[in-house]
């Protein structure tokens, strides 16, 4: 069986319990995984003044794929220093242009809307966009302080995550919704619907319709049914992606992917819940959404089997009720269903 060369960075809180069970339930499932585990948190910045060291880029570009736990303690360090000490600088040096996170209700799991029917698969453009760092502060504590933040959006990084969008559509339901707020936003968001019409040509087969921010936040609410792929920027997606997690149950449920398409460099997976300081000593944390998000990495690296029969093992560890309801269950409760469902025990 191949062997597959993870980097593991638990990070900060619950991040490190996560972790721990999802590479459990991978191991269990017959993945072969060498795992490095690098100490890069909060913790780790408080006692060098890093996130990460100068080299960690480069010792985590020899890696075939990377698993983080969760990063941030805003008690300790700012969250404007721990994300993009660590996060944001590796979605962005490894051209992770594609955020994909997947919004449907596990069985057992009773989400906040009147339906379950529904299947959304968000994708977030990752690298630049509100979230590219580009501006900057002057007259600092004076009363003519000023702050500037500057979106980019370049025509390469647009296109290319609306197509990686539509690639996405023609594998599912052939349905593409795209995300601006172009009425109010005359300059990117136009631009951002501009690149969609143009490459729908090449997509015949899919069906697009434009939404502006606040109107797809509406639909996921009222009309999640009706929606397939959505494909938003750096921050809509951001907002979007906390939306679905609600619908479908909690952060908890919540995986994710930071891909590299091209394959040039190793892609990053990892849950949406962050690290959550207020249970991180209670042993509640819920592993579905860690466990979910390791099964995405092994399909990415081609073991499309071994993330069907963890995806399998979820579903009907939920179907009991078990990890059904925010901090009911142990995290090693959870996780012991889990491999037992692996081994045909549940």
């Amino acid at each position: 069986m191949t062997t597959h060369k993870i980097a593991l960075i638990p990070g900060d809180g619950i991040g490190t319990a996560v972790t721990e069970a999802a590479v459990a339930v991978a191991r269990a499932a017959g993945a072969v995984l060498e795992t490095t585990t690098f100490p890069w948190s909060c913790d780790h910045y408080l006692q060098t003044g890093k996130m990460m060291p100068e080299d960690g880029i480069e010792t985590l570009r020899g890696f075939d794929a990377i698993f983080l736990g969760a990063v941030g303690w805003p008690a300790k360090v700012p969250d404007s220093v721990s994300l993009h000490g660590l996060l944001l600088p590796i979605r962005k040096a490894f051209v992770q242009y594609a955020n994909i996170r997947p919004h449907r209700l596990l069985p057992g799991v009773e989400g906040p809307l009147k339906t379950r029917d529904f299947d959304i698969l968000c994708i977030r453009e990752n690298t630049e966009g509100e979230y590219s760092g580009a501006g900057g502060r002057v007259h600092v504590g004076t009363p003519d302080e000023v702050a500037v933040e500057t979106s980019i959006f370049t025509r390469a990084g647009v296109e290319r995550i609306i197509r990686f969008g539509f690639e996405q559509a023609m594998r599912r339901r052939g349905k593409l919704a795209s995300v601006t707020k172009s009425n109010a936003q005359k300059y990117s968001m136009v631009f951002w619907d501009e690149i969609t019409d143009r490459l729908a040509a090449e997509y015949p087969q899919v069906e697009v319709t434009h939404y502006h921010i606040d109107a797809m936040c509406a639909r996921m609410v009222m009309a999640p049914e009706s929606l397939d792929v959505v494909v938003a920027s750096n921050l809509f997606g951001d907002i979007l992606t906390d939306l679905g997690a609600a619908i479908q149950g909690g952060l908890g449920f919540a995986a994710s992917a930071n891909i590299n398409p091209d394959r040039s460099a190793p892609s990053m997976f990892e849950p949406v819940h962050g690290s959550a300081p207020d249970i991180a000593h209670l042993g509640i944390a819920n592993p579905m959404a860690a466990i979910w998000s390791v099964a995405m990495m092994l399909d990415h690296l081609g073991e499309a089997a071994t993330a069907a029969r963890i995806m399998a093992a979820m579903e009907a560890v939920t179907a009991q009720g078990i990890g059904t309801v925010p901090g009911r269950d142990k995290t090693d409760d959870i996780t012991k269903a889990v491999l037992a469902a692996l081994e045909g025990k549940a």
